[in-house]
């Protein structure tokens, strides 16, 4: 049997969802795959990520201006997140007033450059999208 690149470009994909959903590589009820994404998937997180990658190094006050809408208590809990899972680095220096400063680590850029990608296929799909959500409320309004 001759495996074309498409037939064989579809088996990848479906063995790589598969890994997702494969339990036996979760550990009682959370999966670490799902717990990961829960804590790295939110809005707010995904937010502070370009931020940082943006701007290298930055103080809390200069994050809460460039990430619009989140609260003071929101970004400091979002920062202990991408702290505690190694993708934030946190430098306090000892002056009055402590001064602390935040920046990706290897492992938060290498995530960046996922994030990058998905922004990317989100701008270059925009209108589709767009027209998607158009027609699904003009379905909604027939029923």
């Amino acid at each position: 049997m001759i495996v074309t690149n498409t037939e064989n470009q579809e088996l990848t994909i479906e063995n790589k969802i598969d890994k997702v959903f494969d339990m036996e590589h979760c550990e009682g009820i959370l999966c670490p795959i799902k717990d990961i994404l829960a804590h790295l998937g939110d809005k707010w997180s995904i937010f502070t990520i370009l931020a940082l990658g943006q701007n290298k190094v930055a103080r809390f006050n200069e994050l809460k201006k460039q990430v619009n809408g989140i609260s003071q208590r929101m970004l400091t809990v979002t920062l202990r997140s991408l702290e505690e899972n190694g993708l934030v680095s946190r430098q306090i220096y000892p002056e009055i007033p402590p001064r602390v400063e935040y920046a990706l680590t290897s492992l938060g850029h290498s995530l960046l450059g996922q994030m990058l990608q998905l922004a990317e296929w989100a701008t270059s799909h925009r209108d589709e999208i767009e027209e998607a959500r158009q027609n699904f409320k003009e379905k909604k309004l027939v029923f």
